[in-house]
């Protein structure tokens, strides 16, 4: 019996080593494991306390921890299976009693040495103990840099688009601010940067996956919806305006929905690989005129007119919707509008256009004060 033991906690160990570096070192997506149930757990512990509170800032307040926690989780976990592990092959090999045998492995594997039986057969074990603990935080610790340099990265683009569409980020506010300043001439290069956003986004997130419930500083900012709005912008453009660069804004999406859809293959979002351009979509015709409207009124210029661009936006916004709802729903990301459903009720958040002020000339040629645009 005692060697039934001694293999279930060689088979445990390696299990867990396996683990670790399955999700630390190796840069592929595998079937959830200890790590990741951990991870999920600790995310579904803190959603269900954010599910109390109706106000979303509060919601994110709480929900800015999971992230973080599960990385602390899962040493937790992994230790912890170490140790049973190497009790396991104590109380198998060595002769002791559960006790002892436990006593003996959390000394060797956290190097303290307090506790050390007068066995020969355990050097090994001991030693191999003594090598695990300081190999599976050091593994951790090298792990933090690069996820953390991935955060960065990403929130660098969030932040910058945030004078770009305000917060929360929406695709026709995008537009709208653009053409309110004159700048519709610099939307390819908006474009162009979002694309090597996303392939580094996809990269990231699908070898870290804990990344996705990494939350912004600021509530009312999120990676999640920021992307949904360039896409949408990216849309609305190819939509209306079909003889502007067209050919990079096709390839900008065509990233953005790629990358969608490998994060939903890592979570496993089911999706439609392949949607028809004539298939429904949840966006409403009517929210489609309310952000028509706002590009409207800053002055955006259009090629088609709603009714013809209609069907090209839609045919789209098939390939990224429902990817994009569902990811949102599953992360609670900021309501923003056009961006899906929500476990409350509250209210989608919306984005308002600062008023572009310009300085004014008194009689005399003199500037009698102004501001610039504010949000």
């Amino acid at each position: 019996m005692r060697a039934f033991w001694g293999v279930a906690g060689v088979l445990v160990v390696l299990g867990t080593f396996m683990s670790e570096v399955r999700t630390l070192v190796v840069p592929r997506v595998f079937r959830p494991g200890l790590s990741n149930k951990l991870g999920r757990l600790v995310y579904h512990a803190f959603q269900f306390l954010a599910d109390r509170f109706d106000r979303y800032e509060t919601k994110d307040r709480i929900l800015a921890y999971a992230g973080p926690l599960s990385v602390v989780v899962k040493l937790v976990g992994w230790l912890g299976a170490f140790l049973a592990g190497y009790a396991m092959i104590n109380y198998g090999v060595g002769g002791l009693s559960w006790r002892a045998s436990a006593r003996e492995a959390g000394s060797s594997l956290f190097t303290l040495g307090f506790a050390s039986a007068d066995k020969s057969r355990l050097n090994a074990v001991d030693f191999a103990a003594a090598v695990t603990g300081p190999v599976a935080i050091g593994l951790l610790v090298g792990y933090l840099p690069a996820l953390y340099a991935a955060y960065a990265r990403r929130e660098t683009e969030v932040t910058m688009l945030e004078a770009r569409a305000g917060g929360p980020a929406w695709g026709p506010e995008i537009l709208a601010r653009y053409a309110m300043v004159n700048l519709n001439d610099q939307l390819p290069d908006l474009y162009r940067g979002w694309e090597r956003w996303t392939a580094d986004v996809s990269e990231s997130h699908t070898s870290y996956p804990v990344l996705i419930y990494f939350r912004s500083p600021r509530a009312h900012r999120n990676w999640l919806i920021a992307l949904l709005a360039v896409l949408d912008a990216a849309a609305l453009h190819v939509a209306f305006n079909p003889s502007q660069n067209v050919g990079e804004i096709r390839m900008a999406l065509r990233s953005g929905f790629v990358t969608l859809r490998e994060l939903a293959r890592t979570e496993r979002v089911p999706y439609n690989p392949d949607p028809s351009p004539e298939d429904a979509i949840d966006l409403t015709y009517e929210e489609f005129l309310y952000g028509v409207q706002r590009m409207r009124a800053q002055g955006y210029e259009f090629e088609r007119t709603p009714e013809e661009a209609w069907p090209h936006f839609r045919g789209w916004r098939v390939n990224y919707e429902a990817v994009a709802y569902a990811l949102a729903y599953r992360i609670d990301a900021v309501p923003a509008r056009w961006s899906g459903p929500r476990r409350s009720s509250e209210a989608q958040i919306d984005v308002i256009t600062p008023v572009n002020r310009q300085p004014s000339t008194s009689r005399t040629g003199g500037i009698t004060g102004g501001r610039g645009m504010v949000r």
